[in-house]
C-alpha cells in the first residue's frame, strides 16, 4: 500500500496530538492503543486495493478508499507512538515509576 503524504493542516494537527508527552495517558490506555490492529477483512481489502494499484486498475472510489486507509494507518501509527512513549516514561531502569 502506498504511503500518502498528509496535507499540512492534518500534519500539524497530528503533531499537536502527539506533542510533548502528557501525563493523562494511563498504562491501561496505552496498552489498549498498542493492541489496536486492522482486522482480517481490512487487511484483505488493503491487499486487493494494493494489487489493483500495482496493476493500474483502481477506480476513483477505490483510490479514495486507499487514501482513507492510509490516513487511518497514519493516525494509528501516531497514537501507537504516543502510547509507547507514555509506557517508556513510566519505567526507569526496569522499575515502575510513579507518575
Amino acid at each position: 500500500m502506498q504511503k500518502l503524504e498528509l496535507p499540512a493542516h492534518e500534519t500539524a494537527i497530528l503533531t499537536r496530538l502527539v506533542g510533548p508527552p502528557s501525563p493523562g495517558l494511563s498504562r491501561v490506555a496505552a496498552e489498549g492503543i498498542l493492541a489496536l490492529r486492522f482486522g482480517q477483512t481490512d487487511k484483505d481489502r488493503m491487499d486487493v486495493l494494493a494489487a489493483k494499484a500495482r496493476a493500474g486498475t483502481l477506480t476513483s472510489d477505490e483510490q479514495r478508499e486507499v487514501e482513507a486507509y492510509s490516513r487511518v494507518s497514519s493516525l494509528l501509527g501516531v497514537l501507537k507512538s504516543k502510547a509507547r512513549r507514555a509506557l517508556k516514561r513510566r519505567h526507569t531502569n526496569g522499575k515502575a515509576k510513579v507518575v
